[in-house]
């Protein structure tokens, strides 16, 4: 996708055993949103998609092994990268949307000095939302969410996930979901890329923390996709450790109990949205 303003957009959807219709639609979505360089990354144990993916135009298929959705990304991000794009959208195989999202996206981006990236409202496929921008995590707020049910903090889990604000405007917040984001590549060339440590789960929260550091990381509620949230680690146990145990890598890595930059992006983000009310 080209558009007049010189933005050269790519994206890539990162899939796992997916079932091929929902495949069908998130390439269905980006092509009616006239994004047309699309990679598909297949983390399967076979290339079963390889036909779905290859029979939309401008599609490539490419097929890796399963080092986690943030290794599988990397791969098409470096590829787009190279061929000169200037922003990348990354995507779960599991979201679908009505057109003109994309663009109501790169508004955002040039409404917004320096934008790193941007990320859309998102819903439930009942219309709830999925609480798509978020305080960075303490490893109490984690805990609890996991193990502890919801009405016994439930004050705590509604500030860490903004639940007290309208999400009505644009903001800028240091942690945005990973199913549907934005970036531009020169954010992610000062950032860096996913970090392939984390297989699963941790790799949004550390991106967006990674960019906002140097960049705006914007939620932009102009935009509205749909995501059919599985939530595997509630249901599955095996699902669960891999969630536990990336977690961990990932607080290994930004601090437990101290975590002076957690504390101040959580600081100045709650004190924009008490400036806003």
């Amino acid at each position: 996708m080209i558009d007049p303003s010189g933005v050269i957009l790519t994206a890539s959807v990162v899939v796992h055993r997916t079932p091929a219709w929902q495949l069908q639609a998130v390439l269905g979505s980006l092509r009616a949103d006239g994004v047309t360089s699309v990679s598909v990354v297949d983390n399967s144990p076979d290339d079963r998609l390889r036909d779905v993916a290859c029979g939309f135009e401008g599609v490539s298929y490419i097929r890796v092994p399963n080092r986690g959705y943030g290794a599988a990304h990397n791969v098409a991000i470096r590829r787009s990268m190279a061929s000169g794009a200037t922003h990348h959208l990354l995507l779960n195989p599991d979201v679908r949307w009505e057109p003109g999202v994309v663009e109501r996206l790169l508004d955002e981006m040039r409404r917004t000095p320096r934008c790193g990236m941007v990320a859309p409202r998102i819903v439930y496929p009942d219309g709830r939302l999925q609480y798509p921008c978020r305080m960075l995590p303490s490893p109490f707020d984690l805990i609890l969410r996991r193990f502890v049910p919801s009405f016994l903090w439930q004050g705590r889990r509604q500030r860490y996930l903004l639940a007290g604000w309208d999400h009505a405007t644009a903001l800028d917040v240091p942690y945005l979901q990973g199913s549907f984001m934005l970036a531009a590549c020169d954010a992610l060339r000062e950032a860096g890329l996913f970090d392939e440590r984390f297989f699963m789960y941790p790799e949004d929260i550390d991106l967006t923390r990674r960019i906002h550091v140097l960049r705006p990381t914007v939620y932009c509620p102009a935009a509205t996709v749909v995501h059919d949230h599985a939530a595997a680690s509630a249901r599955s146990l095996r699902m669960l450790a891999v969630h536990a145990v990336n977690m961990i890598r990932y607080f290994n890595k930004w601090g437990w109990v101290t975590d002076r930059a957690r504390r101040q992006a959580n600081s100045r983000l709650l004190d924009s949205i008490s400036v806003r009310r």
